[in-house]
């Protein structure tokens, strides 16, 4: 099940969001995981991106506080990530 659903352009878009810490780091940083529903194989070159990673400025010392900042981000701040990356 997506962590968020986000609609765009006619489409459906699931949302998953990971905690990731680098190796000699303290702070876990928040990586999204954008999926489009029902991925259906690209016609070409031309054709948007089906799915994709990106990692969101939100840090914290442990992943159960980056989790709860991460459920502050509103639908639209992720909308807008995503069509900066669909277009």
């Amino acid at each position: 099940m997506p962590w968020r659903v986000i609609a765009h352009d006619n489409q459906v878009w699931h949302v998953d969001a990971v905690a990731e810490r680098r190796a000699h780091m303290q702070a876990w940083q928040l990586a999204l995981s954008f999926r489009a529903a029902g991925d259906r194989p690209a016609a070409g070159p031309s054709q948007r991106p089906k799915s994709f990673w990106m990692l969101y400025p939100l840090e914290a010392t442990s992943k159960s506080a980056l989790f709860l900042q991460a459920a502050h981000i509103p639908d639209a701040a992720l909308a807008r990530l995503l069509q900066e990356q669909v277009i």
